[in-house]
């Protein structure tokens, strides 16, 4: 996409700015009014250099970004175009240096241009742009071209013809009056689709058109560049350019592309000819699944703080124990439930919700609930997301996994029948619009920017979102200016919870299950490896020995292994040697995985092998945990903990077994088996087991 840069005199000060559709602005600068809509422009322009050659959209915002860093004290017109004619200049030279394609035209107009500035100064610069006149009227002074049809004739350069034929006469035509009232109808109305928003354009078109879209006589350019205009909106190439990597000899740093949209830098920038800016143009190879993100790709940012209903706090609050006691929490959900609830609340205010997204962001404020797989997380987030909606917020729940957003959406439906819930993942129909609560899988987060009061990360251990920086990007995004963000595991990451014993990570810990029983403390039992049980096709004793005690009581049972190639031939095996049918083998390659695992919750499938894919996520209420190969390289004191987490999870058997089957017990054996012995003396100490409970299996 390419884009305008002009310069104009607003209030006495000289700006730049950067245009997708040059009649709009001339239009915003010239009249204090637009098209009825009221007065929406209080400082009119009297005069200003419009650039004559459209310019690829990364290039044009980088000079405006080069205009506002260098704080150019312009005082005249002529000084205005020279500094914008120098801030082109400083472009194309970095155009240069990055050993990029030069935009067609901008050698033949500008590679003698330092060396003119001493010789007719006037005349040369009205060869290099298209001057905007007072037009004298009523408003106090407008801005025009001199000649509409040199702007728009071969002097101009050729145009490029933008989706839809909207950019067709961009800078000749004049609006109409009904054109420019429904410009200003829809501008507002993308004020409020916006909102929280980071979109590229084909995104926020399909945005813009679901919630009503502007008129027949109105363009989505039109109407994005009004709203930026008036500050609703903020446009920029979705990859720009800024200061980063070594320092030369002199201390300054070179420019280098980033993506603004996931905030990967110049590692994953690749560059390709490209039709769209007639160059060759970065884009982001990092994101790429969620679309093309690139310099001449235009990214639209919703503002925070604008459109109806926003930020209203309905009365005061009832007392904190009051709505808690609403919940009919366990004690321990409570107790925690009750100090992430302080947390949340504290310093919550408008002022908190209304800092400039641009300039004055208040930090993240990061609470960890520490919570034992189990233990009824989503029942503890429940009066979190009640207070954030009570005090006119909007929350976010995000997880990494697809299954878990669709298992939760019933859920929080049932819990908050009057709030409207859009739950967003890969092909989800309720892709565009916004609810009072987002449900959404942490890459949907892409595409929101300071949207939410609230952000719950749930499952922050999980694959993918732990250990990628794309996704950590996305959740810091997500988050408003000042917002709370709650981060859940049962098993936190190592720097995590240093950060939690030390003090510096406010958290609250809940070291049992909702039904107060302690969790199975897992046994040892000594084992050959896979390979060599599946090469012998034989099970030792002692495992087919307590898989058949397994059995006799009626439990279901998970058997993990690390390959998924040792899935089939390891179902194989147990089938024939316990001799029971309803054994069965799924991975993540097993097109029939979903159905699997609905047979295994129906109890038609017995004893299911696979692999880490259901360390999490799933229930089954009565169940029993055989983890084969317990010391392999792939089975970590987390992964091990999540695995043993899916026995003894129902009330009704509570005591379920859990089975660590290997050569011989390696660290991360310990250093499980002692998590899950500290979160039952935990529980216990603090009065939180039942009790009648027992103290958990021993190994």
């Amino acid at each position: 996409m390419r884009a305008f840069v002009y310069a104009v005199e607003a209030g006495g000060r000289w700006q730049a700015g950067v245009t997708i559709q040059p009649a709009v602005d001339k239009r915003f600068w010239m009249d204090g009014r637009f098209g009825g809509a009221g007065r929406l422009n209080e400082s009119v322009a009297g005069t200003g250099w419009l650039w004559k050659e459209e310019l690829p959209l990364g290039d044009a915002c980088l000079a405006a970004e080069i205009w506002a860093e260098s704080g150019m004290g312009v005082r005249g017109e002529s000084e205005a175009l020279r500094a914008l004619a120098e801030c082109v200049e400083k472009v194309k030279r970095e155009v240069k240096e990055g050993k990029r394609e030069k935009p067609a035209g901008w050698v033949r107009r500008f590679v003698s241009w330092r060396k003119r500035q001493g010789e007719d100064k006037e005349g040369r610069l009205l060869e290099m742009a298209e001057r905007w006149e007072r037009a004298g009227d009523s408003c106090g002074g407008a801005v025009r071209a001199d000649s509409d049809a040199e702007v728009s004739g071969e002097r101009g350069g050729a145009r490029r013809a933008e989706e839809g034929g909207e950019r067709r006469g961009a800078v000749e035509r004049a609006y109409s009056d009904a054109e420019l009232g429904e410009l200003a109808a829809g501008a507002k109305l993308a004020a409020v689709a916006m909102k929280g928003r980071a979109l590229l354009r084909g995104e926020a078109h399909a945005l813009l058109f679901g919630a009503g879209g502007p008129g027949a006589a109105a363009s989505w350019s039109g109407v994005l560049q009004l709203a930026a205009l008036l500050g609703r909106v903020r446009l920029s190439g979705s990859v720009a350019a800024g200061y980063g990597g070594r320092a030369d000899a002199r201390g300054r740093r070179r420019r280098e592309r980033r993506c603004l949209r996931c905030g990967s830098g110049e590692a994953f920038m690749r560059r390709t000819a490209c039709a769209a800016c007639g160059r060759v143009c970065a884009y982001c190879a990092a994101c790429i699944g969620m679309g093309r993100s690139r310099e001449c790709e235009l990214l639209v940012i919703g503002q925070r703080g604008w459109g109806a209903g926003a930020e209203q706090v309905s009365g005061k609050l009832m007392p904190v124990e009051q709505r808690l006691a609403g919940w009919k929490l366990s004690p321990a959900q409570t107790a925690a439930a009750r100090e992430a609830l302080q947390f949340v609340e504290k310093n919550s205010s408008e002022q908190a919700r209304n800092v400039s997204v641009v300039d004055k962001a208040a930090p993240i404020r990061n609470f960890l609930l520490w919570a034992v797989t189990g233990a009824g997380k989503t029942e503890m987030i429940f009066p979190l997301v009640e207070s954030v909606l009570l005090r006119g917020g909007r929350a976010l729940i995000a997880t990494p996994r697809r299954d878990v957003v669709i298992e939760l959406d019933p859920r929080i439906r049932k819990a908050f029948p009057q709030a409207a819930v859009v739950t967003l993942y890969g092909g989800s129909e309720q892709r565009w619009e916004s609810g009072d609560i987002t449900l959404s899988t942490t890459h949907q987060l892409l595409r929101f920017y300071q949207g939410f009061d609230l952000v719950i990360v749930d499952e922050i251990d999980a694959f993918p979102y732990h250990g990628d920086k794309i996704l950590h990007y996305a959740a810091d995004k997500s988050c408003a200016p000042g917002a709370a963000r709650l981060l859940l595991s049962a098993t936190p990451p190592s720097e995590l919870q240093r950060a939690a014993r030390r003090g510096k990570l406010p958290h609250a810990r809940v070291p049992v299950r909702y039904h107060r029983h302690p969790l199975p403390v897992p046994m040892l039992l000594q084992t050959p490896a896979v390979k060599q049980m599946l090469q012998q096709r034989k099970l030792p004793a002692k495992l087919l020995a307590a898989m058949r005690q397994s059995l006799l009581r009626d439990a279901q049972l998970f058997v993990f292994v690390q390959q998924i190639a040792q899935t089939e031939p390891m179902a194989a095996l147990l089938r024939a040697a316990l001799q029971h049918a309803a054994v069965a083998a799924t991975s993540s390659q097993d097109a029939e995985r979903a159905d699997k695992v609905q047979r295994f919750r129906a109890r038609n499938i017995r004893v299911l092998v696979t692999t880490t894919i259901l360390e999490r996520g799933v229930t089954i209420p009565k169940s029993d945990v055989y983890i084969l190969d317990a010391d392999g390289r792939l089975f970590d004191e987390a992964s091990l903990v999540q695995m043993a987490g899916r026995a003894g999870r129902s009330a009704d058997d509570p005591y379920g077994r859990v089975y660590f089957c290997s050569r011989e017990r390696n660290h991360s054996q310990v250093s499980a088996v002692k998590h899950i012995r500290t979160m039952n003396r935990m529980a216990r100490k603090q009065g939180f087991l039942l009790p009648t409970s027992k103290g958990g299996s021993t190994p």
